[in-house]
């Protein structure tokens, strides 16, 4: 299995559940502190699982290099679910971003790079363990 064909694959899952794909009230209350906020994150994460999941089959049918294994597809699709509602919570990248020196950044729209600096670390991840 080739890890820049599975990586690409669940890049473009990565962008169709952030951008299309979410919505206005995803976007604005997955990271707020009760059950509405949660189910807003929890959902957004899952049509992350649906879209990764949907790019890898479609590559394993259309490519040539593209062979899954099912147990680390779904131990992928978790990983990627499961990290993506987490830094979606928001205070794990205001953490990150004023213990290392970057709240004045923060503060002028770069959470947003590193959120998606994060989520795409953990698609690197993901991408790495079905290639090997």
């Amino acid at each position: 299995m080739s890890f820049p064909s599975v990586f690409v694959l669940l890049y473009l899952g990565h962008l169709l559940a952030d951008y299309p794909l979410q919505t206005d009230h995803q976007a604005a209350h997955k990271a707020d502190q009760c059950a509405a906020g949660w189910a807003a994150n929890l959902t957004h994460a899952a049509t992350h699982v649906a879209t990764c999941a949907a790019a890898l089959a479609l590559g394993a049918l259309a490519l040539d290099d593209v062979a899954l294994s099912l147990p680390v597809v779904v131990a992928a699709l978790l990983w990627i679910g499961g990290s993506h509602a987490f830094i979606d919570r928001r205070w794990p990248v205001a953490w990150w971003m004023n213990h290392t020196g970057q709240a004045s950044w923060a503060a002028n729209g770069g959470a947003a790079h590193v959120d998606q600096t994060a989520h795409i670390l953990a698609l690197v991840l993901a991408a790495l363990a079905l290639a090997a």
